[in-house]
């Protein structure tokens, strides 16, 4: 077999890999890289990008690589990890190129039809597969997928493994190992340990946090911080308003529940929280939906600012913008473009962490600048990562005994040191454990 690096294997984002097998190829993944296009989530109308405008811009894999190599009429099936955008983004401006159903879990295929929705066309088939549950990839022969449970800071992620003739093909991109998750089941450990007994052949695994030592707390740990700082320090004359990532359902379920303890309208803003939060609806996985109102649109949004400013103390906003993106609520209402006035008894709550791009960076410094003008209370990072740490990925390795180790999602720095945690735990680098970079393939 050949597993080709297409995306993912430069940078942190753009994630796509594909598996060949004889004459039959299976994608893994296929996103967008966000710096480029930071203010993506927030724009009304998306005609203005295309394939050939990513392409130029860098923003999706470059997967005429598998032109290069006459291997795109094979292809058949694209298979999704999980519904973020670095991982699920690029396939409705790729997808048109193969002949091959796309398969994920429900929650991820309904972020693809809000993805359609908005006027991009994806024509070949979508397949929801449950977690836990097994797709059957058709070429030359089948190729049982299995999309086994595991945790991260969306819902229903699933790690992939292709059973070939050689083993399994495990791809574990991105995840971390909580044993106690707001909603969902915990990692189905079982699953893994029957893989180990079957047969790993190789396991292609992000690196995101490899460099970092321990454990990944648990989302439990998110939840009980924004307990304390939203029940503990909220001033009741004050505003609260809280930015997380749109598709982190579980974090948004915690901020819900708190604000309705401080007997708050809770108030959801932007057009990327109504498509992750409208996915979450339709799969039976938002029972908080009837408790906040969301507004999408930006006339929607004013009037209810505008409603807002006259009574602060009776609402909690959640909106878009923790990395300052910019057009998005919050870089809006910092700019003070919306009827909102912001004022030093007001709170601002970041549940989340800067993605370390230099123009999120960049942009979230701009934004903090501009809110702290308006002498509002900051309180950053009350969040925990959706990616496992160096010790986490230790155990993971340890349980499925993988063959082969392939680090993916990262630059050359993160990518190495997953190797050194390889080489460290026995694997031999260019025997057994695999540094790739975008283009170049691997034959095992």
């Amino acid at each position: 077999m050949k597993i080709h690096a297409i995306g993912g294997y430069n940078e942190v984002g753009k994630n796509m890999t594909a598996l060949e097998i004889g004459k039959d190829v299976i994608i893994f993944d296929a996103g967008l890289y966000l710096p480029p296009i930071v203010e993506l989530e927030e724009r009304e109308k998306l005609d203005i990008y295309n394939e050939r405008t990513l392409r130029d811009m860098k923003a999706i894999p470059d997967d005429l690589v598998l032109d290069r190599k006459g291997l795109t009429k094979n292809v058949r099936a694209i298979l999704i990890s999980h519904a973020h955008l670095d991982h699920v983004g690029a396939v409705p401006y790729l997808e048109h190129r193969y002949n091959a159903e796309i398969a994920g879990t429900p929650f991820t295929m309904e972020v693809l039809r809000e993805l359609r929705k908005e006027g991009m066309k994806i024509r070949n088939k979508l397949r929801y597969v449950h977690p836990n549950s097994q797709y059957i990839v058709k070429g030359g022969q089948e190729y049982p997928a299995e999309f086994i449970n595991i945790t991260h800071s969306t819902l229903q992620t699933a790690l992939i493994a292709v059973k070939t003739d050689e083993g399994y093909v495990v791809y574990a991109n991105d995840f971390k190992l909580d044993n106690n998750p707001v909603i969902g089941k915990k990692p189905n450990y079982d699953a893994m340990r029957k893989l180990a007994q079957k047969g790993v052949k190789v396991l292609i695994i992000e690196s995101l946090y490899a460099a970092s030592s321990g454990k990944t707390p648990s989302e439990r740990i998110a939840r009980n911080l924004l307990e304390d700082v939203l029940l503990s320090t909220a001033n009741e004359n004050s505003l609260i308003i809280i930015t997380t990532f749109s598709s982190h359902i579980a974090r948004l379920k915690s901020i819900v529940e708190f604000g309705k303890k401080l007997n708050r309208k809770i108030i959801f803003l932007g057009r990327s929280l109504n498509k992750y939060v409208g996915a979450a609806i339709r799969v039976n996985l938002c029972s908080f939906h009837k408790d906040m109102s969301m507004f999408v649109y930006r006339n929607q949004i004013n009037s209810i600012l505008k409603k807002i400013n006259k009574n602060k103390k009776d609402y909690l906003i959640v909106c878009t913008g923790h990395q300052g993106e910019p057009g998005s609520v919050l870089d809006r209402i910092a700019k003070r473009e919306t009827p909102l006035v912001l004022s030093n008894k007001d709170n601002i709550i970041f549940s989340s962490k800067v993605i370390p791009a230099e123009v999120n960076i960049a942009n979230r410094t701009l934004l903090e600048k501009r809110l702290k003008r308006n002498g509002v209370r900051i309180f950053d990072e009350v969040h925990v990562s959706g990616h496992s740490s160096r010790e986490d990925l230790r155990d993971f390795i340890d349980m499925l005994q993988p063959e082969h180790i392939i680090p993916a999602h990262g630059d050359m720095k993160k990518l190495s040191s997953l190797i050194d945690l390889a080489t460290e735990m026995g694997y031999k680098y260019g025997k057994n454990c695999h540094m790739l970079q975008n283009g170049e393939h691997v034959i095992l």
